[in-house]
């Protein structure tokens, strides 16, 4: 390795294969920079340093005895605190499950860890992700590698940090309005929000049944390819990743960019907006087909998700709420109140609504391939910071990060943030493009493009630390 940039699977695993870095070796320095850098970004709730290096060991005794699993075996990962791990505690971010150790694994975490990945502990997070920032009460707030005194977003905030600044290869994330997305964008790195139900949600604590993701955090568009495959499929295979790559990599001639002017382009901050039409730009350079687009439909956006989110999130906490209720911190109290007094009336009618939104936003897919534009609306803005002023708009911090994301939740569509630019204080911009349903490869392709043609991926945030 010559640098913090070659750590990705593709630049690490065929070194591994070939014995020129062993996984105890690369679980020591990630383990080591955990130690050095993470007391600075509070990315990780637990650090389960004993067992990755036992499991270091294993692979590298199986790698050379020849039983090599494929190019994630010896890659160490982490897990946002929101999946169940077999005997390490599983706390949600939260006081509730404090002490609450799992019997078993969640779905997706037995098909990292059968193709070989290594687990290095896990994440910190908005509490019970009911949130995008990550500013956690009862476990500190996860800082942006960039700027530790700004959000890292949330609620994936901690996988995004931990992945941006190299303490950890890969995260896996959770997305209901936009958390993989939005951490991503602020942290400078990759989340993929895959199709609705394409990865399977078992073992996972919910937030909201209906509109709940899983995705990879990542450093490069190949990686979450890779993390794609071996969540979304039962085994794990090398060869299907390989012939993945070799179909993102065509290029995206005669691909059609669409870019909605409406919405996702409304009260953004300038560097923003420019970032984002310079990526587009590109994308006609590569010889994309790049139209406007119009999006009816989109103002019920926060409504929609708001009340779904809410209704589904009382449901689930209900148990903990008359009894523990002074227990959560109290922007997630105040978040849980109002659907404890919903009906069951306006819950399905919005679903409803739900249903007829996502219809039009596949409508917009009978003439593009994919949509482009911003992850979010503003820089990562400062960890005690309320208010967003566009203009003469004022808007609640809160609802301005996840005011481009929910789209894709409510829709169910794929989509994934990638890094795109940079404010003229050095925080990044990430672009934002969706896909059709279960089209995973198209939005790979365009986003490899992309990334391929630019270098805002090789970016790496200082050191914290001041090492």
């Amino acid at each position: 390795m010559n640098n913090d940039r070659d750590l990705t699977i593709e630049k690490l695993a065929p070194l591994i294969e070939r014995r020129k870095i062993s996984p105890v070796e690369l679980t020591r320095l990630l383990l080591d920079r955990i130690g050095r850098i993470d007391p600075v970004l509070n990315t990780y709730i637990t650090v389960t340093a004993e067992s990755a290096l036992a499991s270091a060991r294993r692979a590298e005794r199986e790698i050379s005895r020849g039983r090599y699993r494929g190019a994630l075996h010896g890659i160490p990962v982490s897990l946002k605190d929101l999946f169940c791990t077999r005997g390490v505690a599983t706390t949600a971010g939260s006081r509730i499950l404090r002490g609450f150790v799992p019997d078993r694994n969640a779905l997706v975490v037995d098909r990292l860890l059968g193709a070989g990945c290594l687990l290095l502990g896990k994440t910190n997070m908005h509490e019970f992700a009911f949130g995008p920032t990550s500013v956690n009460p009862h476990y500190g707030p996860v800082r942006n590698p960039w700027d530790p005194g700004r959000i890292a977003g949330g609620s994936s905030g901690g996988s995004a940090a931990g992945v941006a600044a190299a303490l950890a290869i890969a995260s896996l994330g959770t997305d209901t309005g936009g958390s993989i997305r939005i951490p991503a964008a602020a942290c400078g790195c990759v989340g993929l929000k895959p199709t609705r139900g394409l990865v399977p949600l078992d073992g996972v604590i919910p937030l909201s049944f209906t509109l709940d993701h899983a995705g990879p955090l990542c450093r490069s568009v190949a990686d979450a390819a890779a993390l794609l495959l071996a969540l979304s499929e039962p085994r794990f295979e090398s060869g299907k990743w390989r012939r993945m790559l070799r179909a993102m990599r065509r290029g995206v001639k005669g691909l059609r960019v669409g870019v909605p002017r409406d919405h996702f382009f409304d009260h953004i901050q300038p560097a923003v907006r420019r970032a984002v039409l310079d990526a587009v730009e590109v994308f006609r350079r590569l010889g994309a087909e790049v139209k406007e687009v119009r999006l009816e439909g989109m103002e019920p956006t926060a409504r929609l998700a708001e009340e779904i989110t809410g209704d589904e999130a009382a449901a689930y906490h209900d148990r903990w709420l008359a009894r523990r209720g002074a227990v959560y911190g109290r922007d997630v109290r105040l978040r849980l109140a109002p659907g404890r007094r919903a009906t069951a009336v306006a819950y399905l009618q919005a679903l409803e609504e739900m249903r007829a939104y996502g219809e039009r936003l596949d409508r917009v897919f009978e003439s593009v391939d994919v949509l482009a534009a911003p992850t979010l609306p503003l820089a990562p803005p400062a960890l005690d910071q309320t208010e967003f002023r566009s203009g003469r708009r004022r808007e609640d911090v809160r609802a301005a990060l996840l005011r481009l994301t929910r789209p894709g939740n409510l829709s169910g569509l794929p989509a994934i943030s990638l890094p795109c630019g940079s404010t003229p204080g050095g925080l990044p911009v990430g672009l934002q493009l969706l896909g059709r349903r279960r089209d995973e490869p198209t939005l790979l392709r365009a986003a490899c493009a992309y990334e391929t043609a630019t270098e805002w991926h090789e970016r790496f945030p200082p050191d914290p630390a001041g090492a």
